[in-house]
């Protein structure tokens, strides 16, 4: 089971620091995943820059949010 995220941190270049209930980090790119219509709102406004962490996954607004189990398995360590 993969462990939930408790603290992420957005930076340049559409990128997140996540770290998890494990205390481990991982560093994940999130350019790949813009092109999909349900991730291409956080190209505008500066959505991407206020991720943050409810119940276990990163989440930008009611409607984008990204699991935990992407995060761990396809994030490198940080």
């Amino acid at each position: 089971m993969t462990p939930d995220v408790v603290f992420v941190k957005p930076l340049q270049n559409y990128c997140l620091e996540a770290e998890f209930a494990t205390g481990e980090r991982r560093w994940f790119d999130m350019k790949p995943y813009l092109s999909y219509p349900a991730f291409a709102p956080l190209t505008k406004e500066g959505l991407f820059m206020r991720a943050h962490v409810a119940y276990g996954a990163v989440t930008w607004s009611d409607e984008i949010d990204l699991s935990p189990d992407t995060l761990y398995l396809e994030g490198r360590p940080a």
